[in-house]
């Protein structure tokens, strides 16, 4: 064999981390996510949370990993020799060049597999908050199309149209046929739901959808556990109620749905009020009304009866004579109010024209001007009195302030002594040796040091 053979002109040469990363996408796209089972042996848990352990049998061994927060507290503190089941995705640790599994669901062996991906799923769902109260939407308590979903060959549809012909005979209940059970049995549920809900011309929109299918193991129910079921209701336009199993049969669309049946037929008589029930308070309602009106027809009749006849005539004829009456002595006093106050305003009129001629503008204007002058004159007065005080006030105050202010002192005899900030010195106690200062007489100022014998002496 030729040497050109092994290495081809074409041929690439890889390093060890693309050779490894080709490997751990081969991995991850064949082995996605598996179930295996094995006894741990290596155990230990790193101060960062993530837990470390190799799943060993007699004939080999993979190393595995559970990320901090991957899980919930196991039960049991994991250890060496425990016989365990995991579920996870198989893949590579590059540095290492090691395949392991990063563990996403561990059980003790022996624990059925379908439990342990349906507390799986609900742990998921229910940190997403599908679960929570708020986002249950109430039935419409008055449904008049209803869409079923479940196996047309079953007893509970049969079931639950028995109830629903006898409580709500006018209720349009459409059938989706779909299998209840058996690989693939999710999607076709899941279809169904979302079909119900798109806009379709063969049906009116739907007020209510119900999932419906009798009791069964686990492995019957399985389908109703499937995430693609539980999302499809999540993003049902109307509500949407779980009638799955038994009373003690709990799916993952119990928690989803808007409202969680015991059974088939529970739920047939929770999601319509019953014909006959709704009859008979009609019925007491309107007794209820026909008694009200017939007592306020006695009442009208017995009013009417007293002023019936003649006696309605009467009264009528009465009432218009008073009416009448009433209206012309209105205007009558109203005859006497214009006119009074017809000559009140006149004579109010000629007063004002006579006070007018009395009251001359121009003379009123003169005697105005006059005030004027008076006033412009006594406060020119009043102006220059106030200027002689204020200059006889400062005279004497001039005086006293030459006087008594510290010229007038410095000129006594007396000084005023600072240091060299500028602070006057007030005591002895503040004089230190050799401290400079100042002293200020009458006609300038010198500078002195304190000697220290003065400082001894004090």
């Amino acid at each position: 064999m030729q040497g050109d053979d092994f290495f081809p002109e074409t041929a690439r040469i890889l390093t060890v981390a693309e050779l490894t990363r080709s490997i751990r996408g081969l991995l991850e796209t064949r082995f996605r996510a598996v179930w295996v089972q094995g006894e741990i042996s290596n155990y230990r848990k790193h101060p960062s949370g993530h837990q470390y352990f190799t799943l060993k049998d007699p004939r080999a061994a993979i190393a595995c990993v559970i990320f901090r927060d991957t899980l919930p507290p196991f039960p049991i503190a994991l250890a060496d020799g425990m016989q365990v089941q995991v579920y996870g995705s198989v893949t590579l640790f590059e540095a290492r060049g090691q395949y392991q599994i990063n563990v996403q669901i561990l059980q003790s062996r022996g624990l059925g597999l379908l439990q342990a991906k349906f507390e799986a799923l609900k742990r998921k769902l229910e940190a997403e908050g599908l679960f929570a109260p708020e986002r249950k939407r109430p039935l419409p308590k008055f449904p008049r199309r209803i869409g079923i979903i479940t196996s047309p060959s079953g007893a509970a549809i049969q079931d639950m149209l028995n109830i629903l012909r006898r409580r709500a005979p006018g209720v349009q209940v459409l059938i989706s046929p779909v299998r209840v059970q058996g690989t693939g049995a999710s999607l076709e549920i899941a279809t169904a739901i979302r079909e119900l809900n798109a806009p379709n011309d063969a049906w009116q929109p739907l007020d209510l959808i119900v999932l419906a299918r009798g009791g069964g193991s686990i492995e019957d129910l399985w389908e109703f556990n499937e995430e693609i079921v539980a999302r499809a209701i999540v993003h049902a336009s109307v509500p949407v109620v779980s009638a799955v199993g038994h009373e003690v049969d709990f799916t993952i669309s119990d928690f989803v749905a808007d409202l969680r049946a015991p059974t088939p037929s529970a739920a047939a008589e929770l999601i319509v009020p019953d014909v006959h029930d709704l009859e008979r308070r009609v019925g007491e309602l309107q007794s209820c009304l026909e008694k009200c009106w017939r007592s306020f027809l006695a009442q009208a009749r017995n009013r009417l009866s007293a002023v019936s006849g003649k006696t309605l005539f009467r009264e009528l004829s009465r009432r218009l004579r008073e009416a009448q009456q009433q209206l012309d002595l209105a205007r009558e006093a109203l005859g006497r109010v214009i006119a009074h106050r017809r000559v009140a305003e006149q004579a109010r009129l000629t007063k004002a024209q006579v006070a007018l001629k009395g009251h001359n503008p121009a003379r009123e204007l003169a005697a105005r001007r006059q005030r004027v002058r008076e006033v412009h004159r006594r406060l020119a007065e009043c102006a220059r009195a106030r200027l002689t005080i204020a200059r006889e006030r400062a005279g004497r105050s001039a005086g006293l302030l030459r006087v008594l202010g510290p010229e007038g002192t410095l000129r006594r005899g007396y000084s005023i002594t600072r240091d060299e900030a500028g602070n006057v010195i007030r005591s002895v106690r503040l004089v230190r040796p050799k401290m400079k200062i100042r002293t200020r007489v009458s006609d300038g100022e010198f500078r002195s040091e304190i000697p220290v014998t003065e400082q001894a002496a004090d």
